[in-house]
């Protein structure tokens, strides 16, 4: 199958030849979302084979939107498009156990999960976990959904990630594609993977500022997609 991988990045010299040099050589294409780095990001991306595309506007989502819209204006369509981060943090060595589900068993989307007995000592946060849990628990309670995780290593097939019409350009990305998935009755997997802690700094969970923005984001989008579930809209 044709699979193209999004990696959204900003200054993430340090990493990104980790992540590239570990992506499996099935996978057709990568793309990696320069977010207005000021450092050789984009410059050691393209030396290592990747395409490498531009968004001045800074923020997460911003960046997932730009690669899409990239493989939007493609000839050939991927089948199947998987996200991960230039942090080094995800292994790409396991993406084979993130696709196999769409692969041979018919899922639409996978999650990789980042349980705590793969997980590396401190590569989450205190408030990281308690966010991620507690954001799990409202999606468990308004729309029945079995997610433990909002983790960024993640496989969608092409078709359903254009019938999400993804919108959000900051921290609500992720768990705008779960929530929206749920309410399209996708069907999902999680799986478990191994998470390191980063290298550098992150620019989300690694501040305070950050921290609170994402998790006021996070909410927001919780309640404003269970009350269009409740309208019967999406």
């Amino acid at each position: 199958m044709r699979i193209s991988v999004i990696i959204p990045a900003f200054n993430e010299e340090k990493s990104i030849p980790f992540v590239l040099n570990d992506i499996p050589n099935f996978v057709n294409q990568i793309i990696v979302c320069d977010n207005s780095s000021t450092d050789k990001t984009s410059e050691i991306a393209k030396n290592l084979g990747a395409k490498v595309v531009f968004e001045k506007k800074r923020g997460y989502g911003y960046a997932c939107l730009k690669g899409i819209s990239y493989l939007k204006n493609l000839t050939v369509k991927p089948e199947i498009v998987v996200f991960i981060d230039g942090d080094y943090s995800d292994d790409p060595k396991q993406m084979k156990r993130i696709i196999d589900p769409i692969v041979n068993e018919g899922f639409d989307f996978v999650l990789g999960a980042r349980t705590k007995s793969l997980r590396d000592k401190h590569s989450m946060t205190t408030h990281q976990i308690f966010g991620n849990w507690l954001a799990c628990l409202l999606m468990k309670i308004f729309f029945d959904s079995t997610f433990k995780d909002l983790g960024p290593f993640r496989a969608i097939t092409w078709d359903k990630l254009m019938q999400l019409n993804m919108r959000d350009k900051t921290f609500g990305w992720t768990i705008e594609m779960q929530i929206k998935a749920l309410m399209k009755n996708y069907k999902y997997k999680e799986i478990a993977v191994k998470y390191k802690k980063r290298i550098g700094k992150s620019k989300i969970s690694g501040t305070l500022k950050g921290s609170i923005l994402a998790g006021k984001k996070i909410l927001y989008l919780i309640f404003k997609y269970y009350l269009k579930k409740k309208g019967g809209l999406l």
